[in-house]
């Protein structure tokens, strides 16, 4: 009779998720603290949550869920409307680009989808379409970004044939883009303020002007509805400070393994082009990350991350799927340590700086073979 297999031996089935080696972390509580920041800055408006870019990379769905306590969401295109949608989420949805032909008007109307309308063809379609319900449309006037919208001595007329279409709800929405609202000293944002309120006069309809660097220090620009986008995610618009600076928490930490170890000779060169060479003998650590997880190849030697809670410098080219670290100076590092590449001690506006970018990039920029997990 066959020996019995201890139930500590027994062969158990392999996890159907196992961890990624390159894996983000996204802090639920983080972004509702990032979201209560809004309305503390902005205690008159509601909030046109942006969500766009699968949540500036901190997943669509997951991020929405999160902020449910927003009075709406945006996203820039209808693919992320309808994954809201099929997610049960039934906040109201704004589509910051509006629909790209007629045939989406149909589906837009029918999940209850609000439009944005910044060009005459948008209009004409509105009014040509036979909708089963009237949807949302929020009117969008170019103060200075020219971009998108109606230029300001069309306003006007567009929002009196808005309020003439029966496929438009009452009382459309006005809306502009701030162009320089991230640097604190520049006139064009009240430019574009000013130009925003004589185009608009005594016109019927809710305002929405504000960005994130707008919400946080432009006040007279809060208006009715503000939309944040970055600075819910715990990252700072500015240039020159960092989100925690503002009352902001960070909300991901982007992580990695130490897949390898090895010493290499005073005198050898690391990497793609051997564009780095050890000054002395040097611990290398191998992490399991690199540009087709979105780790930028802008950021060079000298970047740190950090391994054991120290900071540790890149060494070498970042390649498709790695990097090397030097941990000369850090002790005991092993096989299966994590690495954190930006996060908690270390943020994504630094990582931003030496690699000649905006944080908005960086966290965009993070591919769908990275796990990303809400916690």
């Amino acid at each position: 009779m066959p020996t019995a297999v201890p139930p500590s031996a027994e062969p158990r089935p392999a996890d159907p998720s196992p961890r990624r080696a390159a894996r983000a972390t996204v802090s639920a509580a983080a972004l509702q603290h990032n979201l209560r920041r809004v309305r503390e800055l902005a205690p008159g408006a509601r909030v046109l949550a942006v969500i766009k870019a699968n949540g500036y990379g901190h997943g669509l769905v997951g991020t929405a869920r999160a902020l449910r306590a927003a009075d709406a969401f945006a996203v820039a295109r209808m693919e992320e409307a309808v994954a809201l949608r099929e997610a049960a989420l039934e906040q109201p949805v704004v589509l910051l680009e509006g629909v790209l032909d007629a045939q989406q008007l149909p589906l837009a109307s029918a999940l209850g989808l609000e439009v944005v309308v910044h060009s005459p063809e948008q209009l004409a379609m509105l009014e040509a379409a036979s909708l089963a319900r009237p949807v949302q449309a929020w009117l969008k006037i170019d103060t200075g970004m020219n971009r998108l919208g109606f230029p300001p001595e069309a306003a006007r007329d567009a929002a009196a044939r808005l309020g003439r279409c029966g496929n438009i709800l009452p009382a459309p929405r006005l809306m502009t883009h701030l162009a320089c609202a991230d640097e604190r000293d520049d006139a064009v944002t009240g430019r574009q303020l000013e130009r925003f309120a004589a185009a608009l006069g005594d016109l019927p309809g809710e305002r929405s002007v504000a960005n994130s660097a707008a919400t946080l220090w432009r006040p007279d620009s809060h208006a009715d509805w503000v939309r944040p986008g970055i600075m819910l995610y715990g990252v700072s618009p500015f240039a020159d400070r960092t989100g925690p600076e503002l009352g902001l928490q960070p909300a991901m930490e982007l992580l990695s393994t130490v897949i390898a170890l090895r010493t290499v000779r005073r005198g050898e060169r690391v990497g793609y082009g051997g564009v780095w060479t050890a000054r002395e003998d040097t611990r290398l650590a191998i992490a399991a990350i690199g540009y087709g997880d979105g780790y930028s190849r802008h950021l060079g030697s000298g970047t740190p991350v950090l391994v054991r809670g120290q900071r540790a410098p890149l060494a070498g080219r970042i390649s498709m799927d790695m990097i090397a670290i030097d941990v000369t100076r850090v002790p005991d590092v092993e096989v299966g340590d994590e690495v954190i590449l930006w996060g908690a001690g270390l943020a994504v506006e630094e990582l931003a700086r030496l690699a000649g970018t905006i944080p908005y990039e960086l966290l965009c920029g993070v591919t769908q073979r990275v796990g990303v997990t809400m916690r």
